[in-house]
Protein backbone atom coordinates (compact mmCIF):
# COMPACT_ATOMS: atom_id res chain seq x y z
CA UNK A 1 0.00 0.00 0.00
CA UNK A 2 1.13 3.34 -0.48
CA UNK A 3 0.17 5.45 2.51
CA UNK A 4 0.88 9.04 0.69
CA UNK A 5 -1.37 8.34 -2.82
CA UNK A 6 -4.20 6.32 -0.28
CA UNK A 7 -4.49 9.62 1.35
CA UNK A 8 -3.86 12.07 -0.90
CA UNK A 9 -0.90 13.33 1.06
CA UNK A 10 1.71 15.86 -0.30
CA UNK A 11 4.22 15.31 2.74
CA UNK A 12 4.79 12.15 5.09
CA UNK A 13 3.43 13.61 8.23
CA UNK A 14 0.77 13.02 10.66
CA UNK A 15 -0.29 15.38 13.39
CA UNK A 16 -0.43 13.36 16.36
CA UNK A 17 -3.86 13.66 17.68
CA UNK A 18 -3.23 14.75 21.17
CA UNK A 19 -6.36 14.51 23.62
CA UNK A 20 -7.41 17.66 24.89
CA UNK A 21 -4.65 19.98 23.08
CA UNK A 22 -5.86 19.40 19.67
CA UNK A 23 -8.73 21.00 18.28
CA UNK A 24 -10.58 20.95 15.36
CA UNK A 25 -8.78 24.01 14.08
CA UNK A 26 -5.32 22.46 14.48
CA UNK A 27 -6.04 19.09 12.45
CA UNK A 28 -7.70 21.26 9.66
CA UNK A 29 -5.15 23.58 8.84
CA UNK A 30 -2.30 20.55 9.00
CA UNK A 31 -4.78 18.80 6.52
CA UNK A 32 -5.35 21.59 4.15
CA UNK A 33 -0.96 22.28 4.35
CA UNK A 34 -0.89 18.80 2.53
CA UNK A 35 0.01 16.53 5.60
CA UNK A 36 -2.64 14.02 7.79
CA UNK A 37 -4.81 16.28 10.75
CA UNK A 38 -5.87 14.15 13.57
CA UNK A 39 -8.97 14.66 15.99
CA UNK A 40 -8.70 13.22 19.34
CA UNK A 41 -11.60 11.26 20.54
CA UNK A 42 -10.64 9.29 23.19
CA UNK A 43 -11.34 11.72 26.44
CA UNK A 44 -15.07 12.95 25.21
CA UNK A 45 -18.20 11.44 24.34
CA UNK A 46 -20.24 11.64 21.72
CA UNK A 47 -22.51 14.76 21.64
CA UNK A 48 -19.03 16.19 22.01
CA UNK A 49 -17.38 14.14 19.32
CA UNK A 50 -20.51 15.21 16.93
CA UNK A 51 -19.29 18.51 17.28
CA UNK A 52 -16.19 18.58 17.00
CA UNK A 53 -15.95 16.23 14.15
CA UNK A 54 -18.68 18.99 12.21
CA UNK A 55 -16.24 21.96 13.22
CA UNK A 56 -13.56 20.09 11.91
CA UNK A 57 -15.25 19.11 8.23
CA UNK A 58 -16.81 22.77 8.47
CA UNK A 59 -12.92 23.77 7.42
CA UNK A 60 -11.39 21.03 5.68
CA UNK A 61 -12.75 18.58 2.54
CA UNK A 62 -9.00 16.94 3.12
CA UNK A 63 -8.83 13.20 4.71
CA UNK A 64 -8.35 13.23 8.46
CA UNK A 65 -7.64 11.00 11.39
CA UNK A 66 -10.44 9.99 14.61
CA UNK A 67 -8.06 8.94 17.28
CA UNK A 68 -9.69 6.47 19.54
CA UNK A 69 -8.36 5.38 23.53
CA UNK A 70 -8.82 1.32 23.79
CA UNK A 71 -7.65 0.52 27.35
CA UNK A 72 -9.44 -1.85 29.46
CA UNK A 73 -12.34 0.18 31.75
CA UNK A 74 -11.19 0.29 35.09
CA UNK A 75 -12.70 -1.68 38.67
CA UNK A 76 -13.20 0.46 41.69
CA UNK A 77 -10.51 -0.26 44.06
CA UNK A 78 -12.22 1.17 47.02
CA UNK A 79 -9.03 0.70 49.40
CA UNK A 80 -6.44 2.21 46.94
CA UNK A 81 -8.04 4.67 46.02
CA UNK A 82 -8.89 6.52 49.38
CA UNK A 83 -4.99 6.34 49.78
CA UNK A 84 -4.17 7.85 46.89
CA UNK A 85 -6.45 10.67 47.82
CA UNK A 86 -5.00 11.00 51.46
CA UNK A 87 -1.81 11.49 50.06
CA UNK A 88 -2.75 14.26 47.64
CA UNK A 89 -4.66 15.75 50.46
CA UNK A 90 -1.84 17.91 51.27
CA UNK A 91 -1.32 19.43 47.90
CA UNK A 92 -5.36 20.27 47.42
CA UNK A 93 -4.49 21.70 50.63
CA UNK A 94 -2.02 24.10 49.54
CA UNK A 95 -4.22 25.74 47.08
CA UNK A 96 -7.51 25.92 49.35
CA UNK A 97 -9.17 22.81 48.16
CA UNK A 98 -10.11 19.19 49.26
CA UNK A 99 -9.63 16.32 46.94
CA UNK A 100 -12.47 14.50 45.32
CA UNK A 101 -14.68 12.60 48.15
CA UNK A 102 -14.24 9.52 45.77
CA UNK A 103 -12.86 8.66 42.50
CA UNK A 104 -14.58 8.43 38.82
CA UNK A 105 -13.94 7.15 35.69
CA UNK A 106 -14.36 10.20 33.55
CA UNK A 107 -14.05 9.06 30.18
CA UNK A 108 -15.11 5.33 28.48
CA UNK A 109 -13.01 3.37 26.67
CA UNK A 110 -13.82 2.76 23.35
CA UNK A 111 -13.77 -1.04 23.54
CA UNK A 112 -17.91 -2.01 23.12
CA UNK A 113 -18.86 1.87 23.50
CA UNK A 114 -21.52 1.22 20.99
CA UNK A 115 -21.90 4.91 21.36
CA UNK A 116 -18.78 6.55 20.12
CA UNK A 117 -18.68 3.69 17.57
CA UNK A 118 -22.00 4.89 15.88
CA UNK A 119 -20.21 8.59 15.52
CA UNK A 120 -17.10 7.19 13.99
CA UNK A 121 -19.12 5.22 11.59
CA UNK A 122 -20.93 8.18 10.36
CA UNK A 123 -18.40 10.63 9.83
CA UNK A 124 -16.43 7.56 7.65
CA UNK A 125 -13.37 9.20 8.43
CA UNK A 126 -10.57 8.34 6.15
CA UNK A 127 -8.21 7.10 8.95
CA UNK A 128 -9.34 5.83 12.25
CA UNK A 129 -6.56 5.01 15.08
CA UNK A 130 -5.97 3.13 18.01
CA UNK A 131 -4.45 4.01 21.10
CA UNK A 132 -3.69 1.93 24.25
CA UNK A 133 -5.04 -1.38 22.46
CA UNK A 134 -7.69 -2.58 19.64
CA UNK A 135 -11.38 -2.88 19.49
CA UNK A 136 -12.46 -6.10 18.91
CA UNK A 137 -13.14 -8.25 15.71
CA UNK A 138 -16.52 -7.10 14.52
CA UNK A 139 -15.80 -3.48 15.55
CA UNK A 140 -12.69 -3.83 13.25
CA UNK A 141 -14.93 -5.04 10.85
CA UNK A 142 -17.67 -2.49 10.51
CA UNK A 143 -14.81 0.21 10.50
CA UNK A 144 -13.43 -1.35 7.45
CA UNK A 145 -16.52 -1.90 5.68
CA UNK A 146 -16.87 1.90 5.85
CA UNK A 147 -13.53 2.69 3.89
CA UNK A 148 -11.52 3.57 6.84
CA UNK A 149 -7.96 2.89 7.00
CA UNK A 150 -7.10 1.48 10.21
CA UNK A 151 -4.25 2.83 12.51
CA UNK A 152 -2.57 1.45 15.50
CA UNK A 153 -0.04 2.45 17.85
CA UNK A 154 2.69 0.00 19.29
CA UNK A 155 5.76 -0.05 21.46
CA UNK A 156 6.69 -3.54 20.45
CA UNK A 157 6.85 -6.10 18.08
CA UNK A 158 4.71 -8.61 19.69
CA UNK A 159 2.53 -5.57 19.87
CA UNK A 160 2.67 -5.24 15.91
CA UNK A 161 1.98 -8.88 15.62
CA UNK A 162 -1.57 -8.42 17.38
CA UNK A 163 -2.40 -5.84 15.23
CA UNK A 164 -1.75 -7.61 12.06
CA UNK A 165 -3.77 -10.16 13.19
CA UNK A 166 -6.07 -8.12 14.23
CA UNK A 167 -6.68 -6.29 10.79
CA UNK A 168 -4.53 -3.38 11.23
CA UNK A 169 -3.61 -1.22 7.97
CA UNK A 170 -0.65 0.50 9.44
CA UNK A 171 1.05 1.05 12.77
CA UNK A 172 2.48 3.91 14.30
CA UNK A 173 5.49 3.05 16.15
CA UNK A 174 5.75 5.10 19.61
CA UNK A 175 9.37 5.41 20.61
CA UNK A 176 9.99 5.73 24.88
CA UNK A 177 10.95 9.63 24.00
CA UNK A 178 7.21 10.29 22.73
CA UNK A 179 5.37 12.85 24.98
CA UNK A 180 1.83 11.91 26.53
CA UNK A 181 0.80 8.40 27.38
CA UNK A 182 2.67 5.09 26.33
CA UNK A 183 0.71 3.57 24.21
CA UNK A 184 1.26 0.08 25.60
CA UNK A 185 -1.22 -2.32 25.83
CA UNK A 186 -1.02 -3.89 29.04
CA UNK A 187 0.54 -1.30 31.04
CA UNK A 188 1.60 -4.11 33.92
CA UNK A 189 3.44 -5.72 31.87
CA UNK A 190 7.69 -5.20 31.60
CA UNK A 191 8.82 -2.55 29.31
CA UNK A 192 11.38 -2.55 27.00
CA UNK A 193 11.04 0.96 26.78
CA UNK A 194 12.38 0.86 22.70
CA UNK A 195 13.46 4.25 21.10
CA UNK A 196 11.81 5.23 18.22
CA UNK A 197 14.75 4.49 15.92
CA UNK A 198 15.01 1.62 16.96
CA UNK A 199 11.67 0.29 17.18
CA UNK A 200 11.19 1.97 13.62
CA UNK A 201 13.82 0.01 12.08
CA UNK A 202 12.82 -3.53 13.72
CA UNK A 203 9.17 -3.07 12.75
CA UNK A 204 10.86 -2.20 8.79
CA UNK A 205 12.75 -5.58 8.72
CA UNK A 206 9.88 -7.32 9.96
CA UNK A 207 8.38 -5.88 6.78
CA UNK A 208 4.21 -7.12 7.25
CA UNK A 209 2.57 -3.70 7.68
CA UNK A 210 3.34 0.35 7.03
CA UNK A 211 5.10 1.53 9.58
CA UNK A 212 4.89 5.18 11.21
CA UNK A 213 7.46 6.73 13.51
CA UNK A 214 6.57 8.59 16.55
CA UNK A 215 8.53 9.88 19.27
CA UNK A 216 11.03 12.63 19.95
CA UNK A 217 10.94 14.35 16.06
CA UNK A 218 10.41 17.57 15.57
CA UNK A 219 11.68 19.05 12.45
CA UNK A 220 12.26 17.53 8.46
CA UNK A 221 15.93 16.01 9.47
CA UNK A 222 13.81 13.98 12.18
CA UNK A 223 11.78 13.31 9.66
CA UNK A 224 14.12 12.26 7.46
CA UNK A 225 15.86 10.01 9.19
CA UNK A 226 12.87 8.06 10.00
CA UNK A 227 12.08 7.91 6.14
CA UNK A 228 15.78 6.68 5.72
CA UNK A 229 15.03 3.89 8.53
CA UNK A 230 11.61 2.34 6.30
CA UNK A 231 9.40 4.66 7.76
CA UNK A 232 6.59 5.58 5.55
CA UNK A 233 5.93 8.88 7.67
CA UNK A 234 6.73 10.90 10.45
CA UNK A 235 3.90 11.67 13.57
CA UNK A 236 4.64 14.45 15.53
CA UNK A 237 3.11 16.03 18.78
CA UNK A 238 4.97 18.23 20.83
CA UNK A 239 6.10 20.29 17.62
CA UNK A 240 2.33 21.28 17.34
CA UNK A 241 1.48 22.06 21.22
CA UNK A 242 2.93 25.58 20.64
CA UNK A 243 0.83 26.49 17.42
CA UNK A 244 -1.68 28.90 18.18
CA UNK A 245 -4.59 26.48 17.14
CA UNK A 246 -3.83 23.72 20.03
CA UNK A 247 -5.67 24.26 23.41
CA UNK A 248 -2.48 24.42 24.95
CA UNK A 249 -3.05 26.76 27.70
CA UNK A 250 -0.43 29.84 28.75
CA UNK A 251 1.13 27.59 31.39
CA UNK A 252 2.01 25.11 29.25
CA UNK A 253 2.81 26.63 26.58
CA UNK A 254 5.45 29.38 28.63
CA UNK A 255 6.81 26.02 30.34
CA UNK A 256 7.31 24.39 26.38
CA UNK A 257 9.12 27.53 25.33
CA UNK A 258 11.76 27.66 28.66
CA UNK A 259 14.41 26.06 29.46
CA UNK A 260 12.18 23.38 31.13
CA UNK A 261 12.10 21.76 28.09
CA UNK A 262 15.10 20.10 28.40
CA UNK A 263 13.74 17.97 31.57
CA UNK A 264 11.22 15.15 30.50
CA UNK A 265 9.94 12.38 32.98
CA UNK A 266 7.66 9.95 32.72
CA UNK A 267 4.97 9.46 35.34
CA UNK A 268 1.98 7.35 36.56
CA UNK A 269 1.13 9.93 39.13
CA UNK A 270 -1.14 12.41 36.81
CA UNK A 271 -3.23 10.13 35.09
CA UNK A 272 -2.55 6.23 36.58
CA UNK A 273 -0.41 5.50 33.03
CA UNK A 274 2.64 6.07 32.03
CA UNK A 275 3.39 9.09 30.03
CA UNK A 276 5.96 11.63 29.41
CA UNK A 277 5.42 15.02 30.87
CA UNK A 278 7.78 18.31 31.29
CA UNK A 279 9.18 18.29 34.44
CA UNK A 280 6.59 20.34 36.90
CA UNK A 281 5.33 19.96 40.45
CA UNK A 282 3.10 17.06 39.59
CA UNK A 283 5.92 15.26 38.39
CA UNK A 284 7.80 15.84 41.30
CA UNK A 285 5.01 14.99 43.53
CA UNK A 286 5.21 11.75 41.53
CA UNK A 287 8.76 11.02 42.62
CA UNK A 288 8.05 10.89 46.14
CA UNK A 289 8.96 7.42 47.86
CA UNK A 290 6.07 7.40 49.99
CA UNK A 291 3.21 7.51 47.87
CA UNK A 292 0.87 4.84 48.37
CA UNK A 293 0.09 2.86 44.70
CA UNK A 294 -1.24 4.54 41.79
CA UNK A 295 -5.17 4.03 40.80
CA UNK A 296 -5.91 2.23 37.48
CA UNK A 297 -6.14 4.59 34.49
CA UNK A 298 -8.46 6.82 34.03
CA UNK A 299 -9.89 7.17 37.49
CA UNK A 300 -6.31 8.54 38.69
CA UNK A 301 -6.74 11.47 36.05
CA UNK A 302 -9.90 12.33 37.75
CA UNK A 303 -7.91 13.90 40.95
CA UNK A 304 -5.08 14.66 38.72
CA UNK A 305 -7.48 16.83 36.75
CA UNK A 306 -9.05 18.03 39.97
CA UNK A 307 -5.38 19.23 41.69
CA UNK A 308 -4.25 21.35 38.57
CA UNK A 309 -7.73 22.75 38.50
CA UNK A 310 -6.94 23.95 42.42
CA UNK A 311 -3.41 24.96 41.76
CA UNK A 312 -4.81 26.82 39.02
CA UNK A 313 -7.45 28.98 40.39
CA UNK A 314 -4.19 30.03 42.13
CA UNK A 315 -1.89 31.14 40.11
CA UNK A 316 0.18 28.07 39.99
CA UNK A 317 0.41 26.59 36.44
CA UNK A 318 3.09 23.63 37.33
CA UNK A 319 0.50 21.23 38.06
CA UNK A 320 -0.78 20.49 34.83
CA UNK A 321 -0.46 17.65 32.14
CA UNK A 322 2.15 18.99 29.47
CA UNK A 323 3.19 16.14 28.14
CA UNK A 324 6.22 17.04 25.85
CA UNK A 325 8.39 14.48 24.18
CA UNK A 326 12.14 14.38 24.62
CA UNK A 327 12.76 16.83 21.38
CA UNK A 328 10.69 19.59 23.02
CA UNK A 329 13.65 22.00 23.01
CA UNK A 330 13.39 21.62 19.29
CA UNK A 331 9.41 23.31 19.90
CA UNK A 332 8.44 26.21 17.46
CA UNK A 333 5.92 28.54 18.01
CA UNK A 334 3.72 29.15 14.58
CA UNK A 335 0.74 28.62 12.75
CA UNK A 336 0.14 24.90 11.94
CA UNK A 337 0.54 26.03 8.19
CA UNK A 338 3.70 27.56 8.43
CA UNK A 339 5.43 24.64 10.46
CA UNK A 340 3.52 21.77 8.04
CA UNK A 341 5.49 24.25 5.67
CA UNK A 342 8.92 24.68 7.03
CA UNK A 343 9.20 21.17 8.03
CA UNK A 344 8.13 20.37 4.12
CA UNK A 345 11.41 22.61 3.24
CA UNK A 346 13.67 21.02 5.95
CA UNK A 347 12.42 17.19 4.74
CA UNK A 348 13.15 18.47 1.24
CA UNK A 349 16.58 20.09 2.27
CA UNK A 350 17.88 16.58 3.34
CA UNK A 351 17.29 14.90 0.26
CA UNK A 352 21.02 14.20 -1.20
Amino acid sequence: MDFLARLGLSLPLIQAPMAGTSTPALAADVCNAGALGSLALGAIGPDEARRQIADLRSRTQRPFNLNLFVHETPAAEPAVEAAWLEALAPSFAAFGAAPPAGLETIYESFAGNAAILEVVLEAKPAVVSFHFGLPDAATIQKLKQAGCLLVGSVTSLAEAELSRSAGIDVLVAQGWEAGGHRGMFDPAAPDDRLGTFALVRLLAAWGRLPVVAAGGIMDGAGMRAALDLGAVAAQLGTAFVGCPESNADAGYRALLASDAARHTVMTRAISGRPARCLANRFTELGERADLPPVPAYPRTYHAGKALNAAAKAQGEPLFGAQWAGQGAPLSRSMPAAELVAQLAAELSATRP
